[in-house]
Parts: structure tokens; sequence; C-alpha cells
């Protein structure tokens, strides 16, 4: 633990600056803990007479799972790619991550209702609202905490340079749009809102281009050497 000293622009971080390494360590655990909790929502068909049918038809927890844990699952990349460049972490930071555990916390149960609804064949349009919102909250988090640790560049390492920053803040800031985007269109069509969804999981595990420029081209340099 370090006591509190001024950026660049002169300005003094919120409170005293912590190792973001138990950061990650408590994040990691309540990320696992949620991910975990998803496949509780899947639960065995009442008559075994009938398994095969039985099981068919929980298509629809298998859905919500799949596209949960993989959205999760992106969560946690994302974190470790945002706090792999934050060298330190304030209590703004402190704040801001413990809200965006809480949403995640809430998103087994955002996938249970999304996968009732869908059983039931009633309320799917609040369900996949539902489901879209609890993320794009998480993205609105993740594009705070981002915008606080990159201002002035008092919270970043210095691994990271100008381009990887921006190249970080555009794939958060996409994120806004296209969950905002598969929310809206679930309140209209929610096969197609889960559809847009379960799309952005494919585009978001691709790597981030330009994140790294920086560090490849110094070893790049140094295997010349």
């Amino acid at each position: 633990m370090t006591e509190p000293v001024q950026g660049p622009g002169g300005s003094t971080p919120f409170g005293v600056e912590r190792d973001p390494a138990r950061v990650l360590a408590f994040s990691d655990g309540v990320i696992a803990i949620a991910i975990t909790l998803l496949v509780l929502e899947i639960r065995p068909p009442h008559d075994t007479r009938h398994l095969w049918y039985g099981l068919a038809m929980l298509w629809p927890s298998y859905l919500a799972y799949a596209v949960t844990f993989m959205l999760i699952g992106q969560v946690w990349a994302n974190h470790h790619i945002m706090f792999d460049h934050i060298r330190s972490a304030d209590r703004v930071v402190l704040f801001l991550n413990t809200v965006l555990l809480m949403d995640i916390a809430f998103l087994p149960f955002a996938a249970s209702v999304l996968a009732q609804a869908f059983r039931d064949g009633h309320g799917q349009r609040t369900a996949v609202v539902l489901h879209g919102i609890a993320f794009e909250l998480a993205a609105v988090l993740f594009n705070v905490i981002w915008w606080h640790a990159r201002h002035d560049r008092r919270l970043l390492t210095t691994t990271i340079d100008s381009a990887g920053v921006t190249a970080i803040s555009r794939r958060f800031q996409l994120a806004l749009v296209w969950l905002a985007t598969g929310t809206v269109l679930g309140s209209l069509l929610p096969a197609l809102g889960v559809a847009v969804i379960a799309a952005f999981v494919l585009y978001y595990w691709l790597p981030i281009a330009g994140e790294i420029a920086k560090v490849k081209r110094r070893h790049d340099h140094g295997d010349q050497t």
C-alpha cells in the first residue's frame, strides 16, 4: 500500500492507492461463483420414462446457460485485460469494481428468468431486456473504470502506449452499443435479441488490435539485437 501521489496533471488520486492484485483475486472469486451457479438452474426432468424428450425440452436452460456462461467468461477475460494495464487502484476503482461484481452476481438470476420465460412461452421480451440490461450495466461500469484509470494516465502502467489505451477504449465502447442494440431488438423480437447478444460473444473473444503493439515492437527489437 502506498501513499497518494500526484499525477502528471497535478491531480491527486482519490484515497490511498493499492496493488490491484488483491482486487483481481477477489473479483476472480466472485466471477467463479457466479459462473458456477448458472448450472444450478438446469434441473433434471421429473418424468424419467420419457427422459430424452424431457432433456430436449430443457433447451431454453441450455441456451441461457451457454450464452450467459460465455458472456461472463468475456467479463472475466476483459477484466484481466483492463487490470493488466492498471498499476494501482484507488478508492474510486475499488467502489466501481464492487458495483461491477454486484452486477455479475446478479447474472445467474437473469439467466434463470430468461430460461423460464422461453420454457413457458410468456414474458420473453421482458426476460431478454432484463438479461441485456444486466450486461449493459457491466459494460457501462467497464467503461467508467477504464476512463477513470486512464485519466491523466495516473493509474496506468507504463507498458501501454496511447494507441493501446485507445484500442481498449474503443472495444469497451463498442460493447455499450452492441449490447444496447441486442436489448432493444429483444424488446421487439426476443429471439433476434438473443441472437445479437450471442454474436457479441463470438466477436469479443478476438484479440484487441493495438493493445500490445508497443510490447510487440520492443520484443521484435530485442530479437534483432
